[in-house]
């Protein structure tokens, strides 16, 4: 399977799993996803925003902006297939 089939696959999971999710739902996977971001931003800098525009739209995306697509969709689709699925949001240490 291409990178782009495979971020593709994801992409199609991603829209299903919108599909059935709740606004609440959609809200919680915002939430936790930006909750991830600010805990990348305080250990490793701020993210360039322009940049991640640039690569989102891209029309032909690099291999690297392909990977990294993909596993930001992979991301999601984790954290939103969670919330949907209902996983313990609050997991003991």
């Amino acid at each position: 399977m291409t990178d782009m089939n495979r971020f593709n696959q994801y992409l199609t999971l991603a829209n299903q799993l919108a599909n059935v999710a709740t606004k609440e739902d959609l809200v919680e996977c915002a939430r936790l996803l930006a909750i991830n971001v600010a805990h990348y931003q305080s250990v490793y800098g701020a993210l360039p925003l322009d940049e991640t525009l640039e690569m989102a739209y891209a029309e032909t995306p690099n291999q690297a902006q392909i990977d990294l697509m993909t596993s930001g969709m992979e991301t999601m689709v984790g954290v939103l297939g969670g919330i949907v699925q209902g996983f313990d949001a609050q997991p003991s240490h």
